[in-house]
């Protein structure tokens, strides 16, 4: 009895932590596109410093960056390629080559190309917002 038990905890521990391991801190999911690509996806609120609390946190335990290597926006809100949701935005740890000179919405707090260190990335994960959006 001893060993089903055992074996039936070790099976549930292999299912959960994979889900766990994309979940960043704050609730937002992060899921991989590519070696260095990656999108941010909110589960409720949209805050835009959770989005870059989320990247900070992956690139940091999943991909092993550096506390100054830059985190990229590769594509601002859109909806999520790895998951079907409606809000996602995108980010790289490589420069994006191919930044878009035109057609971007000017008052989005994500444009192709903006950067943030991981350090300062990750200092955004204390904030707590007064109001919702």
């Amino acid at each position: 009895m001893k060993q089903v038990f055992a074996c039936t905890t070790a099976a549930l521990v292999a299912l959960i932590l994979p889900a766990m391991a994309s979940a960043a801190p704050n609730g937002y999911r992060t899921e991989p596109m590519s070696g260095t690509d990656f999108e941010v996806i909110p589960r409720t609120d949209q805050f835009i410093d959770g989005y870059w609390c989320a990247a900070a946190d992956f690139a940091r335990r999943k991909l092993g960056a550096g506390w100054q290597q830059p985190i990229y926006v590769l594509r601002g809100y859109g909806p999520s390629v790895t998951t079907g949701r409606r809000t996602a935005v995108q980010f790289t740890l490589k420069m994006p080559t191919d930044v878009p000179q035109q057609g971007s919405n000017p008052f989005s707090p994500f444009k192709v190309g903006d950067s943030m260190s991981v350090q300062g990335a990750n200092a955004r994960c204390g904030y707590v917002p007064f109001f919702r959006n």
